[in-house]
């Protein structure tokens, strides 16, 4: 089999479906560290540098496993395919190389559909790259999005896929560790922005503001959708209820983990909140399905690969935190669970509101990496071993 290209919707495939194969990550120890290739189920991942190849090619060759398919991941693809050549040449037979490399990887979104005996469907867009989820909700030839990604493009393709135009655009929450594609959707295909103004307020921005408790609807019944403020990750943080069996929760609610109120610089007022919004969720249906903006690990995903846990099951998860009774001991836990933020939040934080522009390069920069928006002990711990 000569040398080949393959795409990122094709490695999800493979590493799904859990083909014995070798993926040779030629990018930098550094890089490698901080962003790579991830699957739901055990594969073998090698990471040997581009620059070594060059120049101590044999030595190279010899750790890379012999008799799988090789699928070579590089940073913009180019480095990729010249060692796929060198593997050639050194009797590999079946090599590949990323297209568009790990960016390709850090943006791709996978759509799952979480309600297929409804009238309306409802989509887990899963980003395998960042961690994060972004969902759509689909009656008849309107959509409504939430917490979409700078990935616009695949947005608009899915929607005309399914016959549909993008009506509605949301955001959880004024996002800081990815950068959002809300506005550049609106702009592009006309859809209304909707964004809570506690966080939104300042932006250069053309957005409704959210009200409390209010309700959107399509034109044919099915898929109500509700507003409910849930601030403390956010002053704006906002959950969106869906026909009252499904919650969209941003970061404010995880699977495994609650929001972290201290990415404001204002732990201990922000703490006070959330601590009051937790309350309120406390109070909802334990049957209400969990629709997170993030997870830690594949460990949350169902057996359908989806992420998502009703609200009882979270609430055994976090027992510890949800069992915590006043606004002084949860400030105790936040502050013994908190993590240094990357320091390229802030800048993310400027550009979702518009303030700060850059260019492409920069952004897939930005915007490539895991989240940092839990507080709980498990991320705590995953941050002293990793030390």
């Amino acid at each position: 089999m000569s040398i080949y290209k393959y795409t990122a919707a094709q490695l999800y495939s493979w590493l799904t479906s859990q083909e014995d194969m070798v993926v040779l990550d030629v990018r930098n120890k550094v890089d490698f560290g901080r962003f790579k290739v991830e699957s739901p189920f055990p594969f073998t991942l090698e990471n040997v540098s581009y620059f070594d190849f060059m120049e101590i090619e044999d030595e190279c060759v010899a750790k890379v496993p012999k008799g799988k398919p090789v699928k070579v991941v590089c940073a913009k693809e180019g480095s990729a395919k010249f060692v796929a050549e060198i593997l050639e040449k050194h009797g590999f037979d079946d090599i590949g190389y990323l297209e568009g490399g790990i960016k390709s990887w850090g943006n791709l979104l996978v759509p799952v559909l979480l309600n297929p005996d409804s009238d309306y469907q409802l989509y887990q867009f899963i980003r395998p790259g960042k961690a994060s989820c972004s969902y759509g909700l689909i009656n008849g030839d309107e959509m409504m999005l939430f917490d979409p990604s700078r990935n616009v493009d695949f947005y608009l393709d899915f929607a005309k896929s399914k016959q549909c135009k993008i009506t509605h655009t949301c955001e959880t929450h004024l996002q800081a560790d990815y950068i959002a594609g809300s506005r550049l959707l609106a702009e592009k295909s006309g859809a209304e922005f909707l964004a809570n103004e506690n966080d939104f307020k300042g932006s250069k921005i053309n957005y409704t503001p959210l009200t409390d408790g209010a309700e959107f609807t399509f034109s044919k019944p099915g898929g109500t959708v509700k507003c409910l403020f849930t601030p403390g990750h956010t002053p704006g943080s906002t959950s969106f209820l869906v026909d009252n069996n499904y919650i969209i929760s941003g970061d404010m609610v995880f699977i495994q983990s609650v929001g972290r109120p201290d990415l404001g610089g204002q732990v201990d007022a922000w703490s006070d909140t959330l601590f009051d919004s937790l309350q309120k969720v406390k109070t909802l249906d334990d049957k209400l399905a969990i629709l997170p903006g993030h997870y830690m690990d594949w460990q949350e995903a169902n057996s359908n690969l989806i992420f998502t846990a009703t609200l009882a099951e979270a609430k055994e998860f976090n027992k510890a935190i949800y069992a915590i009774d006043n606004k002084a001991d949860f400030l105790a836990f936040i502050k013994g669970n908190m993590r240094k933020q990357p320091d390229e939040y802030a800048t993310i934080r400027l550009i979702n509101a518009n303030l700060e522009h850059v260019d492409d390069d920069k952004a897939e920069e930005l915007d490539l990496g895991k989240n940092e928006c839990a507080a709980s002990a498990y991320a705590a711990q995953q941050q002293e071993a990793s030390k």
